[in-house]
């Protein structure tokens, strides 16, 4: 436990509280009546005071660097007019990282559930199915996203074949997505499956229902509910990874940012394409942590 004086050194505005705590509960234990509650009181407050001199520390640092050399940094990173002239163009072509990353993510999710199936069948006979489904996750999990971005996004149109070669870069970009994503969410899916009794499985069999209506109407929307927050936290990172489709040459709001950088000789712009990413990742991690902490108190109050 941090030591009150210790706390009223580090931060004498909240460590001071600590102290006078701390004095009273001695005087309460001399005086044979001791009060644990002022006890407490002194090791919260004393944690607080050691929170708020770290919290004044790291502010102190950032700001620091910040400033030096004559505010270089600020400059170089935060130039307001610079930001104010990128941000239009930025956030326009933002809408492709949208656009594709929304589409890529309903492929993802329906592919994930299609392989996550394929790879649960029972018996002998579907036994070919799984080790193909086995081999693809196996393999776009140990290939680099951008490798396999790059393979198909200039792949499939050089081909030659009609459906492929009037692909759009966003169509080919999303379907690399799906690709290397998809073999992820398939074992997210399959975790899930499994984590599912098996005498749930038997007794939707024994009340007429086939392995696939089984799955269909009593496995898989339950299995679908316990992972949709780790569906979230995907499609962040498909978000993100939609900045590798500008090696397509498809222009999204990384590759409007590097444009930018390049005329105004001023990397404010990478910065204003940061502050895109965030607006729509920081809202969803939130909405993560809020359905964990929601499922978890439902466990509980099940408990």
């Amino acid at each position: 436990m941090i030591s009150p004086i210790i706390a009223t050194v580090l931060f004498p505005p909240v460590g001071l509280v600590s102290l006078i705590n701390a004095v009273r509960y001695r005087r309460s234990v001399r005086e044979g009546r001791p009060a644990v509650a002022q006890a407490l009181r002194a090791r919260d407050w004393a944690t607080y005071a050691f929170g708020a001199a770290l919290t004044t520390l790291i502010v102190v640092a950032i700001a620091a660097f910040l400033l030096l050399n004559d505010h270089a940094v600020l400059r170089a990173y935060f130039d307001l007019d610079a930001l104010g002239k990128s941000i239009p163009d930025i956030a326009g072509a933002f809408v492709s990282n949208l656009t594709v990353s929304i589409t890529a993510e309903i492929g993802i999710v329906i592919w994930g559930l299609v392989l996550a199936v394929g790879r649960s069948l029972p018996g002998r006979a579907y036994l070919p199915i799984r080790l193909i489904v086995v081999g693809y996750i196996d393999l776009f999990r140990a290939l680099p996203g951008l490798l396999t971005i790059l393979l198909i996004g200039f792949g499939l149109p050089a081909t030659g074949i009609g459906f492929f070669a009037t692909m759009s870069l966003y169509q080919t970009g999303a379907i690399a997505l799906i690709v290397v994503y998809g073999a992820y969410v398939a074992e997210i899916f399959r975790g899930a499956i499994d984590a599912i009794p098996s005498g749930q499985l038997a007794a939707a069999r024994s009340l007429g229902f086939g392995y696939f209506g089984a799955m269909r109407h009593i496995i898989l929307p339950q299995a679908i509910r316990s992972t949709l927050p780790s569906l979230l936290n995907w499609y962040i990172s498909v978000l993100k990874d939609t900045s590798l489709l500008s090696v397509l040459g498809l222009v999204e709001g990384l590759t409007t940012a590097r444009i930018q950088v390049t005329f105004m000789s001023n990397l404010s712009p990478l910065v204003g394409v940061s502050l895109c990413f965030l607006v729509v990742t920081l809202p969803l991690s939130r909405l993560t942590d809020y359905i964990i902490m929601r499922s978890a108190r439902k466990r509980q109050g099940k408990a």
